[in-house]
């Protein structure tokens, strides 16, 4: 008896011996798999942060090389607030962001709303709108960019047929630079809403809508009562992605006005980008970006918890 209650033992020992072996195997298998994507996550995503971090309480001049990095401090943050150029930029985001975001989401549910319902060839519709999303935005640009033209732009003849003599100068002018730019932004982004809220739309059950008929419900009332609050998560997702993206824009920008005239189009990526890659002032480029960073991180955050309180109640 004695003898087989060893025996016993020892199977199990080796029974669990065998199964930590096959478990750390799995483990170290699960853990090459991967690897790769930590390894790149840490090396194009966490050390930049950390290094950008760094570099903001730094002056570096990026064509003396690392040696040339000296602390200073807070000084670039400071410097910052005194900056009538980041200033003139943190206000042309923030207006570029509450023109953008609003009109895109506003017409972005009432077309989805209407191609899902009102509409035929409804693919056809879904096309046309999502083209200019996925086409390059320095495509767009150069086709927006010769309809703005301020003497030969099919804009302003069709403005100057139609009896206004003096048509906006759009790009060239600083009163027009920025809105002509949100106009082909909404434009550009307009599409990828629409998909995005019919995808949303195809969720809602059929019989609320039919229910509300029977109740007399009007369409608007259908879209008032039931169509908006279930697009609630699809709104919060759009209004946090439309948020980030409109403080990113940069290409378009670049492209078409180079921040100007006068500075009345640039915003804080493309201050970052001047800073650093043109006047090679990496740490307070780097203090802009932590900046932008913050800012980001404040409005999403509020979103957020709106949201939140929305679903709570």
């Amino acid at each position: 008896m004695s003898h087989h209650a060893t025996v016993q033992k020892q199977l199990a020992a080796a029974e669990k011996r065998t199964y930590w072996t096959r478990r750390r195997r799995e483990q170290l298998a699960g853990w090459l798999f991967i690897a790769p994507e930590v390894l790149g996550m840490l090396v194009l995503a966490v050390f930049p942060l950390i290094f950008s971090l760094g570099l903001s309480l730094t002056e570096w001049n990026l064509v003396g090389g690392l040696s040339a990095i000296k602390f200073i401090g807070l000084d670039n943050f400071a410097e910052l607030f005194r900056d009538d150029r980041f200033l003139k930029a943190l206000k042309n985001n923030i207006g570029f962001t509450a023109g953008t975001v609003p009109a895109t989401m506003l017409m972005g549910v009432i077309f989805a709303a209407i191609i899902h319902k009102k509409l035929y060839f409804k693919n056809y519709f879904k096309v046309a709108f999502f083209v200019p999303y996925i086409c390059s935005t320095v495509a767009v640009s150069a086709v927006w960019s010769a309809l703005y033209h301020p003497s030969k732009g099919p804009l302003n003849q069709l403005l100057m047929q139609l009896g206004v003599s003096d048509p906006p100068r759009w790009l060239v002018d600083t009163s027009w630079s920025l809105a002509a730019i949100m106009v082909i932004y909404i434009w550009q982004l307009l599409g990828y809403q629409i998909i995005i809220f019919m995808a949303g739309m195809t969720n809602i059950p059929d019989e609320l809508y039919e229910a509300a008929t029977i109740d007399g419900a009007t369409g608007i009332q259908q879209f008032r009562r039931i169509t908006l609050p279930l697009l609630g998560p699809t709104t919060f997702f759009l209004a946090i992605t439309s948020i980030i993206s409109s403080f990113k824009v940069f290409d378009m920008i670049k492209f078409l006005t180079n921040g100007g005239p006068n500075y009345s189009s640039t915003v804080i990526v493309y201050q970052i980008y001047e800073e650093g890659f043109q006047h090679f002032r990496m740490g307070y480029a780097s203090a802009m970006s932590w900046i932008l960073f913050l800012i980001i991180m404040l409005v999403t955050s509020l979103t957020w918890i709106t949201q939140s309180r929305k679903v709570h109640y």
